[in-house]
């Protein structure tokens, strides 16, 4: 007898029809054999039961587990964004996700772990810092591609936005728009920030500005540029014209600051954000901002991952993706023409 907390077996339907497992099973795989008369009892069975196939016990059977592993940072808006657009992606390849995060008390090394452990078949790595090495050796465990962030090695695969190139861009919008003094909030100790901001560095070098580079210690989240805008604030000195932040969490945090003190931005100051996450569009905030298709890096992630599995690919690659910038209400020309300074 049938309970409401016992799942529904397939030798249920088959005792309510009174036939056989084997049969039962033909019909609900939709393989030849049955009659059509025998289908339709089967089916209509599995319906009035509330019959589910376990999907686990088949891909176990199978030597398979169709689960792709995700380690995010569960505080990142900009990882939430790809988490999505890649649950959309891997369905359309019969594949599901199995996210591990981490947090303040969680690192990154125990949430991999715990993907292996959950029997994935792949990995999506968003933003990893793990040494090229450690991704290398986690490589021959199973197929891995690192989304945003540049890889040493040609052993990993890798989907990318060019950080540099896209600060450069920043750095060249707040030049056209007369800039000189122009800073970065730095993002802290990480691989993606070095990269970003050897960006900086390199478009400040070609805008011919090199010596007033200023690169501002931070870090990644909103904490970070409340900090540095405080800093800014209490010596006293002239703030820059222009702030380039590692991310759009760092760049609304020195944006709040700044407007519970009563600077203006972008009259006294211009502010770019880098990512274009869901608050960087907030009418209330508009930041201006270098955006990266999240999209188009969780297809091709998916893409390479689904031809190692397959196995129509060996080989490692790297896909590189152009960023662009979104031009909103935080950057504006100088307070004063920069002659005048």
């Amino acid at each position: 007898m049938l309970t409401p907390e016992r799942r529904v077996r397939l030798d249920d339907v088959a005792a309510e029809v009174g036939l056989s497992t084997a049969s039962v099973s033909l019909v609900l795989r939709g393989a030849p054999g049955p009659s059509a008369a025998t289908r339709e009892r089967v089916l209509a069975a599995a319906e009035r039961l509330g019959y589910r196939p376990d999907r686990a016990a088949s891909l176990l059977a199978a030597h398979r587990s169709r689960l792709i592993g995700v380690l995010l940072d569960v505080r990142s808006t900009f990882h939430a964004e790809l988490v999505e657009d890649l649950h959309e992606t891997v369905e359309q390849h019969g594949y599901d996700l199995v996210l591990s995060t981490i947090t303040r008390s969680r690192g990154e090394q125990r949430a991999i772990e715990t993907l292996l452990d959950s029997r994935c078949e792949a990995l999506v790595l968003l933003g990893p810092e793990a040494p090229a090495k450690r991704l290398v050796a986690l490589d021959r465990q199973v197929p891995v591609v690192t989304v945003s962030r540049r890889v040493g090695a040609a052993e990993v695969d890798v989907v990318r936005v060019a950080d540099d190139v896209g600060v450069g861009q920043a750095v060249e919008h707040l030049t056209g728009l007369g800039h000189r003094d122009i800073a970065y909030l730095d993002g802290g100790p990480g691989l993606i920030a070095a990269e970003r901001r050897r960006g900086y560095q390199g478009a400040m070098r070609g805008a011919g500005l090199a010596e007033r580079s200023r690169v501002l210690p931070g870090g990644p989240d909103e904490e970070a540029g409340m900090q540095v805008a405080r800093a800014l604030l209490d010596t006293g000195d002239p703030l820059p014209t222009a702030v380039v932040a590692f991310n759009d969490r760092s760049a609304v945090g020195l944006l709040d600051v700044f407007v519970r003190s009563g600077v203006d931005v972008p009259g006294q100051v211009s502010v770019v954000g880098y990512d274009d996450d869901l608050v960087a569009r907030l009418a209330h905030v508009a930041l201006t901002t270098v955006g990266q298709d999240t999209r188009k890096l969780t297809e091709h992630a998916i893409a390479l991952l689904v031809e190692r599995l397959d196995g129509t690919r060996t080989e490692h690659r790297e896909v590189v993706l152009p960023p662009y910038l979104v031009i909103r209400g935080t950057t504006g020309p100088p307070r004063e023409p920069a002659a005048a300074r």
